[in-house]
């Protein structure tokens, strides 16, 4: 650890407030192209990295290539380019002339951000953070040691004046600070479900994130003659990212559905290497049909359900409609991404109304839950708790808000006798 993680929070703080008053966008602007400028730089880096490491799993999220550099910069513009929402009013009370309330966008303060593998994270959150005004303590992964210096170097450098609000940290004593520090206002642990879930139990900092991504896709009997829809929509929301926490994870089909759907979506799962988890219903209608493979067409287990996978493998099972799945949903699904597929818009209200989850869709692929996708730059996580922020959050979600009062010299003793409040809505342009 470099330096004590209270010190670095207490000097992130004070340059903090600075920095809401700072060219943030033109920050952003910077460090995208200083970014651009050292991709050379930060592929060498990179290739540092990985030449370490042995899991290739973990090789596959560890790498920093073109492509990853070309979504970072493109969602550093497209925060660069949002209209400021830092310090806007979004609620204004006439309390009587010349009292004025109003309800102000504010930073939370310092954040903590714990980041496992993924080098592409440091400068998504940082452009986040530096854009809703908040400072930040990052800690990432040692296996991205060389590629998270270089980026984080070159955030400093964006910085200028303002680099104290962001500090760098390697090593598990830095969490362990962390867990424990006065001096942060909110932890955002990007990573496996092991870290979120430690994380969750080791302090009594408020935690922001999920620690599972178990997605459903519900496909009721109004959908019959849309099979192809459907099957595109599962093989997207399964196979374009399996380790995804927005990745499909169980598939409930309506009984009310032709056989001849279900084989048709099963064989079609199966051409494409997903290994089927299927009720007892469901595996003997598969078994006896030409593409059943044993290896990938097997008998659910009750822990099937209500498990991330993370990989090519789907846990499918019958309802009985809509009401079934709902309450399937609500007991085996993680408050993260769920929907229906169905030509009943009337459903689809209740479906919403009835799924406890962050996000709920209608005739769409889970895969849509990302911050990027929903038009916000970024997002430094998704949270499927109840309290807001919810789903992935953005720039909104890293703000609380201060109430600004405005007299001339009013006091509380008259109100209630001989003077009334007025509480009248100001409209907010």
């Amino acid at each position: 650890m470099s330096e004590p993680v209270d010190k670095a929070a207490a000097e992130a703080r004070a340059c903090g407030r600075l920095l809401q008053k700072a060219p943030r966008s033109e920050i952003l602007r910077r460090y995208a192209s200083l970014l651009n400028e050292q991709a050379g730089n930060i592929f060498a880096a990179n290739q540092l990295d990985l030449e370490r490491e042995e899991d290739t799993n973990l090789k596959k999220r560890l790498k920093f290539d073109q492509s990853k550099l070309d979504s970072v910069l493109s969602g550093i513009d497209t925060l660069a380019a949002m209209p400021e929402v830092l310090g806007t009013v979004e609620l204004a009370t006439k309390l009587d002339t010349g009292l004025v309330l109003e309800r102000v966008r504010t930073p939370i303060g310092v954040l903590a951000i714990i980041f496992e593998a993924r080098p592409d994270a440091l400068p998504q959150i940082a452009a986040l953070a530096i854009k809703s005004g908040n400072a930040a303590l990052l800690k990432g992964g040692k296996e991205a040691g060389q590629t998270n210096a270089l980026l984080f170097a070159l955030l400093r450098e964006a910085l200028g004046a303002y680099a104290p609000a962001f500090h760098l940290f390697e090593g598990r004593e830095a969490v362990e600070a962390m867990l424990k520090s006065k001096d942060i206002d909110l932890i955002i642990p990007r990573g496996s479900k092991e870290l979120v879930t430690y994380i969750q139990k080791n302090t009594q900092i408020p935690v922001l994130g999920h620690a599972d991504g178990i997605c459903h896709i519900y496909i009721d009997d109004t959908y019959e003659n849309e099979s192809e829809e459907a099957l595109a929509l599962v093989l997207d929301a399964k196979l374009t990212y399996p380790a995804a926490c927005n990745s499909l994870e169980c598939l409930l089909l309506d009984k009310k559905l032709s056989a001849a759907f279900k084989l048709k979506l099963c064989q079609e799962l199966v051409s494409n290497q997903v290994e089927l988890r299927l009720t007892p219903s469901l595996y003997q209608l598969l078994e006896s049909q030409s593409f059943f493979q044993p290896s990938l067409c097997k008998r659910a287990l009750a822990s099937d359900f209500g498990y991330e996978f993370g990989a090519a493998i789907l846990a499918v099972e019958e309802v009985d409609g809509l009401d079934a799945a709902i309450t399937h949903i609500n007991t085996f699904g993680s408050g993260h991404t769920d929907a229906l597929l169905s030509e009943s818009p009337a459903s689809f209200e209740r479906f919403f109304q009835g799924v406890d989850s962050a996000s709920v869709y209608h005739n769409c692929s889970t895969r849509f839950a990302d911050g990027f996708r929903y038009g916000f730059g970024a997002e430094v996580g998704i949270s499927t708790g109840r309290m807001p922020p919810r789903g992935p959050v953005g720039v909104e979600g890293l703000l609380t808000y201060k109430y600004r009062l405005r007299g001339a010299g009013h006091i509380t003793a008259p109100y209630g006798k001989s003077k009334q409040f007025m509480h009248e809505s100001i409209s907010i342009n």
